[in-house]
């Protein structure tokens, strides 16, 4: 698997609606075809949240919905790129003048992330211009990953572009890596989801290195995302960083505590593997070296024994250098829990027992309560959103994504789920008059899809 890039399909486009549709747009916007066609899928998290940037191992699924974009390379060294979606103004920018406005989190940006990602990763200079048109489903600040789905989509299209090859896992770091120029330090889940999915299995993504293992989910259960309708986009909030910062303080506290060579520890999970210790010792470690009051910059200076010139410049991140107090315990102990609740799905997975649903359930409800105590991670409208989802026959339900909005992801048995669907859709939606602006993006049953592929025309 290491070394395979993503497909490459040929297609009779007249037969793909949508491809057809973006074709004909592309001829009405730029006045000629698309030489190629990118797809790369969003996807939902089933459990480990807020891990992955911790080191820890995670469960996604890739989901139908995902950006697509439909490309012509050009002599020019210009990058034009138009949105079927109005509300997104066009844009265009010169090869050699990549700017990426990390204060304005704007949909182009994502799309110029993946394109210097590949631009870096080969040292190229003076590259080919491209006309663009990117059309995507993935309902937006959702937390189903709308934003990577187009940084991975954008890497693969330059990638295509310049004829040059890579392999998918290769690509989703890059993608990941490039991210970050937004601003937003997230942990690669996203961007491998992308690129590795496999139609009709989940993933258990493991980093460092990174690699992909088959999950095979039980047949009796479906899937089902429902959006709370509450948007929330990581890289215009600071939420999303304090939580990485404070998980980061957390592991160089415990390192400390244990006497490891603190300085050089970024990751929870590396003072686990130094220790040699289980994830419930690491638990256990937490309540001894960690207390539940937050922790002031001047405490954990005292802790570090280093200046607060040191903590700002060498630890914090730019958008966290204000932050008054971190709750280094709650977050600790979420991620370790979480890594285990993680493993546990898997295993459960695998032995498949009678009450295999049940048992996947309550895990996703535990890691729900986790997220929401522990990790601060909720809001009132998904609270509500994952009660009402237990109320009508989820066994399980938690937040998906970052949080702080965007949807939840429940474990429905699937004799239960036409009812589901219609209790969850009047008591949240229809009560609330939530779902005019969303339509059918609020609430829809979801199987595992495949990952990123190329199309070209037959």
């Amino acid at each position: 698997m290491a070394a395979e890039g993503p497909a490459t399909r040929l297609v009779q486009v007249a037969e793909h609606p949508r491809l057809l549709k973006l074709k004909d747009m592309f001829n009405s916007k730029f006045g000629s075809i698309p030489k190629f066609y990118v797809r790369a899928p969003g996807r939902v998290n089933i459990i480990g949240e807020h891990i992955d940037y911790c080191g820890y191992a995670v469960l996604p699924m890739a989901v139908e919905q995902d950006m697509l974009i439909a490309v012509e390379p050009v002599k020019t060294q210009t990058i034009r790129l138009i949105n079927t979606n109005p509300l997104y103004p066009d844009f265009s920018t010169s090869v050699n003048n990549i700017q990426i406005d990390k204060t304005k989190p704007q949909w182009h940006n994502y799309f110029l992330c993946g394109f210097k990602g590949i631009q870096e990763r080969f040292c190229l200079s003076n590259l080919t211009g491209m006309n663009c048109l990117v059309d995507g489903n993935i309902p937006p600040s959702s937390g189903l990953s709308s934003s990577s789905a187009l940084v991975c989509c954008a890497g693969l299209v330059t990638l295509t572009a310049l004829g040059m090859s890579l392999s998918k896992v290769e690509l989703a770091e890059i993608c990941a890596k490039s991210e970050r120029y937004i601003g937003t330090e997230g942990g690669g889940m996203d961007q491998s989801i992308s690129f590795l999915a496999e139609e009709g299995t989940a993933k258990l993504i493991e980093f460092s290195p990174l690699r992909a293992t088959d999950v095979k989910l039980p047949s009796g259960a479906v899937f089902v995302i429902a959006n709370s309708c509450v948007e929330m986009n990581k890289a215009a909030t600071s939420y999303f960083n304090i939580r990485v910062t404070e998980c980061r303080l957390a592991a160089k506290l415990l390192a400390k505590y244990k006497s490891l060579q603190w300085d050089e520890v970024l990751r929870l999970e590396e003072v686990q593997a130094k220790l040699g210790v289980s994830l419930e010792e690491m638990l256990l470690i937490t309540e001894d070296a960690l207390h539940p009051e937050p922790y002031s910059p001047e405490e954990i200076c005292s802790c570090l024994e280093i200046s607060l010139e040191e903590l700002r410049t060498q630890i914090l991140s730019p958008n966290t250098q204000d932050v008054l107090h971190f709750k280094l315990y709650q977050r600790a102990k979420h991620v370790y829990s979480e890594a285990a609740r993680v493993l546990q799905f898997k295993k459960i997975c695998e032995e498949a027992p009678d009450n295999v649903v049940q048992l996947l359930g309550e895990l996703m409800n535990q890691s729900h309560v986790s997220c929401r105590d522990m990790f601060e991670c909720s809001c009132p409208e998904l609270d509500q959103l994952v009660d009402i989802c237990r109320k009508f026959g989820a066994q399980g339900s938690r937040l998906t994504g970052a949080g702080w909005g965007g949807c939840t992801v429940s474990i429905v048995p699937a004799d239960k789920l036409s009812s589901f669907l219609a209790n969850v859709q009047e008591a949240y939606y229809q009560r609330s008059d939530r779902s005019s602006a969303l339509g059918t993006q609020s609430l829809f049953a979801t199987k595992p899809g495949g990952g990123a592929l190329v199309f070209l025309e037959a």
